[in-house]
């Protein structure tokens, strides 16, 4: 172990045995108003946004105690004016600063370095966490800043399921299957082939690799548009969901490497559906197996923001959305719901809405952590200690369990 992880170490022992309840990020007691701030996302990369107008004038109507500041432009990606969220009780401001002192931070790209920088200190953080492009130096910055921050991708609700990874998915799902219908013709320099074929022409194949949300929507739109689809996944019980979803035509199989490079190597269309719950990267098809594929195939790797599941996979951008490599054509952009992000935003803005709502209604933060179990399960980071062990084994950093840290407040 490094000095710097001796000294992080070190500095969150220490955090953790010295920290009295009444320094624990409290907003209901230092404040009778709440106030949320969301950042216009001026990455490029990113066009959804976390509340829509209706959610900001629910909040402020069931709420009573929030106050929501927005950038301007902030919902421009997703057709969202700033008149439209001035008009149901949102404050419209060019000012960052103000934006980042909020107690609360609304955004789906994560924060960069530079947005960091910014924040006050001492804040709830609700943003996405794409771990695998986030380096050590990334969380020792935001726990120097001793946030709460919690992820999209690990929040749960009371049944257990992840609401908005599930939302996502079924919208990366559908969209995978005509992104690749894209690619696979002559616009964009592709095979030329329609995806299901016609009448006396043989129809696509499409291989699906996991069987969960996100491949049963994708394997569903595939099957619908005529084209061949075989799907793969670890799990026989998610496999047999999927068919009698989506029928008994689909061919299943678990996933075995000679069966499966079999399959790939005849593919059209490859389909990377797995979610690793360590959200690290999980590779199932190698660089070996993609040299076999069929010149100008198409692979499409839905959870590339966790690392991905092919070994060739290398995150992209909606501005330059694919590259070449054997040959094949990759697709493999991190945020896929971004394409249609209005109806992404209405998605994410439901959950949230009614997770502000709950903590409003909780007084504070500790007993909004306390009285929601599927909500701590998407704390990374609480009042700057890392709580995420896969991040600290992963990066070498100290953490601790958040239901431990609770049990002591």
């Amino acid at each position: 172990m490094t000095s710097s992880t001796t000294s992080v170490k070190q500095v969150m022992l220490n955090k953790v045995s010295l920290m009295p309840q009444e320094e624990m990020l409290d907003i209901k007691k230092d404040s009778k108003i709440i106030k949320i701030g969301i950042p216009a996302d001026n990455s490029g990369i990113e066009h959804r946004v976390p509340l829509a107008p209706l959610a900001v004038e629910m909040l402020l109507k069931k709420g009573g105690d929030f106050e929501i500041i927005i950038e301007r432009g902030a919902g421009k990606g997703a057709n969202f004016s700033d008149h439209q969220y001035s008009e149901y009780g949102a404050r419209i401001t060019e000012d960052k600063a103000e934006i980042y002192s909020a107690d609360i931070i609304l955004k789906i790209f994560p924060l960069t370095t530079e947005e960091i920088a910014l924040l006050s200190g001492n804040q709830i953080i609700f943003t996405s966490l794409h771990t695998n492009t986030q380096d050590k130096n990334y969380f020792i910055e935001l726990m120097s800043k001793k946030v709460t921050a919690i992820a999209f991708e690990s929040m749960q609700d009371n049944q257990g399921s992840n609401p908005i990874v599930k939302s996502m998915s079924e919208i990366a799902g559908r969209s995978s299957i005509l992104i690749a219908s894209e690619y696979l013709s002559n616009v964009h320099k592709g095979k030329g082939e329609m995806l299901g074929g016609i009448t006396g022409v043989s129809p696509s194949e499409v291989v699906i690799i996991g069987a969960g949300v996100a491949g049963t929507f994708a394997a569903q739109t595939a099957y619908s548009l005529g084209a061949l689809v075989k799907v793969f996944d670890y799990s026989v019980t998610n496999l047999s969901k999927l068919q009698q979803t989506v029928g008994a035509n689909i061919f299943t199989s678990t996933i075995h490497s000679k069966v499966l490079l079999n399959a790939i190597k005849t593919a059209d269309v490859v389909i990377g559906a797995i979610r690793n719950p360590d959200r690290m990267p999980n590779i199932i098809v190698t660089e070996e197996m993609v040299k076999m594929m069929k010149p100008n195939s198409v692979i499409i790797d839905i959870g590339i923001d966790q690392g991905g599941i092919f070994e060739t996979g290398r995150p992209t951008t909606h501005k330059n959305p694919v590259y070449i490599k054997h040959g094949v054509i990759h697709y493999c952009v991190p945020n896929i719901a971004s394409r249609v992000a209005r109806t992404a935003s209405y998605a994410i803005s439901n959950v949230l809405a009614e997770e502000l709502l709950r903590f409003n209604k909780s007084g504070s933060l500790i007993q909004y952590l306390k009285q929601n179990p599927g909500i701590r399960s998407g704390v990374y980071i609480f009042n700057g200690v890392l709580t995420d062990e896969h991040i600290g084994l992963y990066h070498g950093l100290f953490s601790k369990d958040i239901d431990l840290l609770l049990a002591a407040l």
